[in-house]
């Protein structure tokens, strides 16, 4: 049996229904799974009642609302609740012209940067399209949100390393931007890697695939093996000749992401160091001031010292600071650990 209807494409969809069935009976499935967003299949009335008794038994698979958390600023963090009974964050930041997504790929993370919440959890286990494509749906169906008359972007910045799920990222992908899925476009969905290099080319070579954003975190070698120690095994100067030979689309430019840490890698000789790193690439950098956490070793920089590195490196590439969302409900990059927020103030685990 399917373990769930959500995460099929219309092929799948084919299969699961069988021979006997029109072939455009798997197209209105998929339409009303993704396009239509329906709670259950029961609402699928274009399908004959004998069909929809049939998919009846098989899970819808929508993740459930476990615990939603408001920001100060408007940000909303999801505790999100998966069929076997793990949970999964996703964050909704709502902007004037726009509302971004931020899911995950990945329950917990193997990728074990110093300086992320997150990697405390360490992996549980990779996410299925469906409950990728889920993340979307959820966020959109509580905040009253339509792909068609909103500018949604949605980035896979959440827990998790995307390139270490990729084929069930790029089968996510393919239902958030096909037209009769979810109906996204290909140009607001954003992918961000740690840096799994073999992983970057096979992405280069999907035809549909989300934007690619690498954290880079650091100025050297030596340095980014402190903060990411998978740069051992992914070193930065094979990372950055994959960002070279990335086949960019006419309408694209790379997103190097830098988290900065106080008297770390946030110094001017470190801005410039970035500034020759980055050298001929057809890119842009967002600048991201620690958001802290407990356990985390690391301090915020003053505001003064994220403008002097962003002056430095605006001299020769776009450069933007990232407004740190929903810091104050643990939901800001870096901070997805499952936190739960008591009135106390205090913070502690969930499940």
């Amino acid at each position: 049996m399917h373990a769930a209807l959500l995460g099929s494409e219309v092929a799948d969809i084919r299969e699961l229904i069988g021979p006997d069935e029109p072939a455009y009976r798997a197209r209105q499935l998929y339409q009303a799974l993704y396009r239509q967003r329906v709670r259950s299949i029961s609402e699928v009335t274009t399908l004959p009642a004998e069909l929809r008794r049939r998919l009846e038994a098989i899970p819808l698979g929508l993740p459930s609302i476990e615990r939603r958390y408001e920001s100060a600023d408007g940000t909303r963090r999801y505790l999100l609740g998966l069929a076997d009974g793990r949970t999964v964050e996703t964050v909704l930041m709502p902007e004037a012209g726009r509302n971004t997504i931020c899911i995950s790929t990945q329950v917990g993370c193997p990728v074990d940067c110093k300086f992320c919440l997150t990697a405390l959890m360490g992996l549980e286990r990779n996410l299925t399209a469906g409950e990728i494509v889920g993340q979307v749906l959820v966020a959109l169906a509580d905040n009253g949100l339509s792909p068609g008359d909103a500018r949604v972007n949605v980035v896979m910045m959440g827990q998790g390393e995307p390139l270490l799920n990729l084929p069930n990222v790029l089968k996510a992908t393919r239902i958030l931007v096909d037209p009769e899925g979810v109906g996204l476009s290909e140009r607001r969905i954003t992918l961000s890697t740690a840096g799994i290099v073999p992983k970057i080319d096979e992405l280069g070579q999907a035809p549909v695939r989300p934007k690619l954003a690498v954290s880079l975190n650091a100025s050297t070698e030596e340095q980014r093996r402190e903060l990411m120690p998978i740069t051992r095994k992914y070193h930065l100067a094979d990372l950055l000749e994959a960002c070279r030979r990335y086949p960019l689309r006419p309408w694209e430019k790379l997103t190097f992401e830098y988290v900065l840490l106080r008297g770390v890698n946030d110094s001017e000789a470190d801005a410039r160091r970035v500034v020759r790193l980055l050298a001929q690439l057809n890119a842009k950098v967002n600048l991201i001031a620690l958001n802290p956490g407990p356990g985390i070793p690391f301090e915020t920089p003053e505001p003064e010292r994220v403008l002097a590195f962003q002056r430095i490196l605006r001299r020769s590439l776009p450069c933007f600071i990232r407004k740190p969302r929903g810091r104050d409900i643990f939901a800001a990059c870096g901070q997805l650990k499952r936190m739960a927020a008591p009135a106390s103030g205090e913070f502690a685990l969930t499940r």
